[in-house]
């Protein structure tokens, strides 16, 4: 009796705890279905992520402004011989130097048409004429104009090629802030205070705080600065990184001045210049080129104008001795007059740079223009 009822409860229990294998194996596949679709589901979202984040750098490299291109232009030293006293050449200087800031000139070469080897702004000032080391004050003027009013103090102490650079002009350009005026970008000096380790050095900018970059470096070094997007207003300092000189103008689309290159002679300035790929385009001025009018311009990356002195690009090949052409046409691209019939029988150098960048700004435009428009 006691054996049979033993024997029932255990089918029982048998019955009881027995599985659906075929329930179970349609639960499990429902269980991987889900995974799989979740699965999907997430990559969906991913890819979507990308698409989106593609979608925005692109149009964010379709609305820059900035600019790729650089535009050079070089000058012989000797246009300041040409000035009668110390005061008309510093005006001369500024003249040609908010030339070429007005056309966003990138680089402005300064050679010697006498074929001096003249390397750097060291030296000090002579009097006027072939003797007046015409060549190293212009560079040292225009390096002064191009420099921020509030860093002018540390790299330019007195001078006497500087007397007069106080009555010149201002530049105005855009990297020329004023103290509370708001800019992704800012130059400054590197201070020489003490930073705890592992901080970067601190950066005078023009603001009322000075400004903690992410590097350290070595005190006296004028720096390009781009400033965080959020400050926080309660701090003792700004924060920002250093950056390359050339990034306002290729990421931000702003003109931030011109470096100044001092040649010891015509040849110097093709076979020194600073950009690893070289000058693409080379134009020459002279009332003996072709007519500007009816020349057009396909894009470059380095663009490089040379005007002459009072005698003209001739007398520059003259002197230069690492030549041995005659025709200095042949030393360029293109061979432009700038000013066909012209009334005067000679342009002044700071003259002809108004004029044939005025010419040559409309034919730079309408060759990125048509690059832009895919033609």
């Amino acid at each position: 009796m006691s054996t049979d009822t033993a024997s029932k409860r255990l089918l029982s229990s048998q019955t009881e705890v027995r599985v659906d294998w075929k329930k179970r194996k349609a639960e499990i596949n429902e269980t991987k279905k889900q995974r799989k679709e979740s699965k999907l589901i997430k990559q969906l979202d991913k890819q979507k992520q990308q698409e989106a984040a593609e979608r925005e750098q692109l149009e964010r490299c379709q609305n820059k402004k900035g600019r790729g291109y650089t535009v050079s232009v070089a000058v012989p030293g000797s246009v300041l011989d040409n000035a009668q006293s110390p005061e008309l050449r510093t005006y001369l200087a500024g003249q040609i130097a908010r030339a070429c800031v007005v056309f966003c000139v990138d680089e402005i070469v300064v050679f010697d048409e006498y074929g001096e080897d003249v390397k750097s702004v060291e030296g000090e000032f002579k009097g006027v004429g072939k003797k007046g080391q015409a060549c190293i004050q212009l560079a040292r003027i225009l390096q002064y104009l191009e420099c921020p009013q509030y860093l002018r103090k540390w790299f330019f102490p007195k001078h006497q090629d500087l007397q007069y650079a106080g009555l010149l002009n201002p530049l105005d350009s855009p990297h020329h802030m004023r103290i509370d005026e708001e800019s992704e970008y800012r130059e400054g000096i590197v201070l020489d205070r003490p930073s705890k380790h592992g901080k970067g050095s601190l950066v005078n900018c023009g603001m009322r705080k000075d400004v903690r970059i992410d590097k350290q470096l070595q005190s006296g070094l004028r720096v390009t600065v781009q400033l965080n997007n959020k400050q926080k207003q309660d701090s003792k300092m700004y924060q920002g990184v250093v950056v390359a000189p050339h990034v306002p103008r290729i990421e931000g689309g702003l003109y931030w001045g011109y470096s100044v290159r001092l040649a010891s002679c015509l040849s110097a300035v093709f076979t020194e210049c600073p950009y690893k790929e070289g000058y693409d385009v080379t134009i020459g001025t002279s009332e003996r080129g072709s007519n500007m009018d009816e020349t057009t311009l396909s894009p470059f990356k380095h663009l490089l104008i040379i005007f002459g002195g009072l005698q003209g690009l001739e007398a520059s090949v003259d002197s230069d001795q690492n030549l041995e052409v005659t025709d200095p046409s042949v030393l360029f691209d293109l061979y432009l007059n700038t000013c066909p019939g012209q009334g005067s029988r000679t342009i002044r150098t700071e003259e002809a740079i108004l004029i044939s960048m005025s010419g040559l700004r409309q034919k730079i435009t309408a060759a990125f223009s048509d690059v832009s428009n895919g033609s």
